[in-house]
């Protein structure tokens, strides 16, 4: 599908500034729907709907579609053709930022071609959050869906923040000439399935703020890297780890959730 006829006619430029890249390849659709595991009482958000190729999908198999779009150009188009879809509702605004009580109420699932540049923050959004979605089923940028399922010994603070929360996994890979412009990079379908129960139980704040501290110089063994980031001695740092158990020799990179856990209890 060529998106750049129907970009000229609505005298629309994809926003850099935006990391705006349309979906251009209908046939990476299903991928991405059959991945959300959609039904008639679903409730969708939708994140960036752009053009509304996507936005059209959901609304024919699911009961409720909220899409929130920033660019005032494309929301302008969106009123337009998603009129004939009374399950859909159009929020106009920043994802980031769109007051809570205008988005679904649980339970809901979000869908979403993203931009690169929002990935991370929006994750910590819809994670954390109270009321958190119960699936996600996000086009991102490749490299980040690769960080965020990575297994021990190859784990960043993405991938520790969003396993805390989430089983995370590759459905498929796309590739960069599926979109328009074409980004540099490829993509991929990530599906998240939010945990109704913690794997460690230990409180959020006191997790996030371990293990940043441990990440806090990751090339450094953990014995170093703790003590610059909890602000303690090499020394303590030292005996904290051994109390939990674990290699003082070892990098943040290498432990895993339940070891993290031990560590966040002895630690803050």
């Amino acid at each position: 599908m060529d998106v750049r006829p129907l970009l000229r006619q609505l005298n629309l430029r994809p926003s850099r500034g935006r990391g705006q890249s349309f979906l251009a390849d209908e046939s990476v659709l299903p991928t991405l729907l059959q991945a959300a595991e959609l039904t008639t009482d679903d409730t969708v958000l939708e994140v960036g709907p752009g053009l509304g190729i996507l936005t059209t999908a959901l609304a024919q198999r699911v009961g409720r579609v909220v899409a929130v779009e920033v660019d005032s150009r494309l929301a302008d188009h969106l009123a337009r053709v998603l009129t004939i879809f009374p399950n859909v509702r159009l929020l106009r605004g920043d994802i980031l930022t769109v007051s809570p009580d205008l988005l679904p109420a649980p339970p809901y699932k979000i869908v979403a071609n993203i931009p690169y540049s929002i990935t991370a923050a929006l994750l910590r959004r819809f994670l954390e959050n109270p009321h958190p979605p119960t699936l996600l089923a996000l086009m991102v940028q490749q490299e980040v869906a690769e960080r965020v399922t990575a297994p021990p010994g190859h784990w960043s603070l993405l991938t520790a923040s969003v396993q805390f929360y989430a089983t995370a996994r590759i459905v498929a890979r796309v590739p960069a000439r599926a979109f328009y412009p074409v980004p540099k990079v490829d993509s991929a379908v990530l599906r998240l399935d939010v945990r109704t129960t913690p794997v460690v139980d230990v409180a959020p704040d006191r997790f996030f703020r371990t293990v940043a501290a441990g990440f806090s110089q990751r090339r450094k063994q953990l014995r170093n890297s703790l003590a610059i980031g909890l602000g303690v001695t090499p020394a303590d740092a030292a005996a904290l780890l051994r109390q939990a158990g674990l290699d003082e020799r070892r990098r943040a990179e290498t432990l895993n959730l339940e070891e993290w856990g031990r560590l966040a209890e002895v630690a803050t």
